[in-house]
């Protein structure tokens, strides 16, 4: 792949009927090889945009271009460039996960000796060796996903799309997914990804954009966006529920530099924690727990978006 951009979005926008704008003029470009997060809670416009991205729903309005194709005038030769996996795999659980890759590499018309050699060297790189002969209904949400991923594969895309690629799964299972990704990484796969849970965010993207509302709060690499919105240390602390409230209104008097009052727990964003935790002890409060940490990807979509992003 040349220099240029892999992905190139620009006033792109879908508005569905009877309804706001799902997503509302972003614009973003992706870089060859590397992995790109859209970061935000359902409903914020992730999907949306992946859809269009991939030619499953036409824009409203705007451009975008996609491994150097136009996606509205172009969709065939964006389909034959990028690989997708989307929310629900679309799994037959009679057959067996070989019988899923030497069916995807017939409709890919790869001939006969490159679909069993191309159907062995997937099973191995997603871990499916093993099990590449027991029928898909018997496998774990795990293995759904690896091989789900292995699908998208088969034709050797060189842009990847991936729509909450571990939703569901355990965290020994997502560790094994965020492995497999870091790998095509490596192998100079471009590969976007959406999730809403911030770990994955931090751990696998080198770039982010945080959505909200279909529009793009703010773009940038996990490590820019935490020193660029958030403070060195955050004291979080939990009361007990009968006095949650009262404690939210005498901490006001601490003057943090912005304070956080959640359903479950109180974030303070100040300059050092040891301190406030002495200042809240002063106020004559005594919180269940007490934690000073460094600010997190979280904190930022706090700042940006006002809300829990599990909410």
């Amino acid at each position: 792949m040349s220099d240029e951009a892999a992905i190139e979005v620009e006033n792109l926008v879908r508005e569905f009927r009877k309804g706001p704008r799902a997503v509302d003029g972003i614009e973003l470009a992706v870089s060859p090889g590397e992995i790109y997060g859209f970061l935000g809670p359902n409903g914020a416009g992730k999907s949306t945009t992946v859809l269009m991205l991939t030619t499953l729903l036409p824009p409203t309005s705007g451009r975008a271009t996609v491994g150097g194709f136009d996606i509205v005038r172009q969709g065939a030769q964006v389909r034959a460039s990028i690989g997708a996996a989307l929310q629900e795999a679309a799994l037959d659980a009679i057959l067996t996960g070989r019988e899923h890759l030497m069916l995807q590499a017939t409709l890919q018309g790869l001939p006969g000796s490159e679909r069993r050699r191309r159907t062995a060297a997937l099973l191995e790189r997603v871990g499916l060796t093993e099990a590449a002969d027991r029928r898909v209904g018997g496998y774990s949400g795990g293995m759904k996903r690896r091989l789900d991923l292995a699908l998208a594969l088969v034709h050797s895309p060189r842009i990847l799309f991936l729509d909450e690629p571990t939703t569901g799964l355990d965290p020994q299972a997502r560790h094994v997914v965020w492995d497999r990704l870091f790998r095509l990484k490596q192998r100079g796969v471009t590969l976007v990804l959406t999730t809403h849970y911030m770990d994955e965010a931090e751990q696998l993207c080198d770039r982010l954009v945080v959505m909200d509302g279909g529009r793009i709060a703010a773009a940038g690499s996990p490590r820019e966006l935490i020193e660029q919105y958030s403070t060195a240390e955050v004291l979080e602390l939990r009361f007990d529920p009968g006095e949650h409230e009262q404690a939210a209104e005498k901490l006001a008097d601490l003057r943090a530099q912005r304070t956080e009052v959640l359903a479950d727990r109180i974030l303070l964003y100040i300059p050092n924690g040891d301190i406030a935790l002495t200042a809240v002890r002063d106020l004559g409060l005594v919180p269940l727990t007490s934690l000073v940490r460094r600010s997190t990807l979280e904190d930022v979509f706090l700042r940006l978006t006002g809300r829990q992003l599990e909410d």
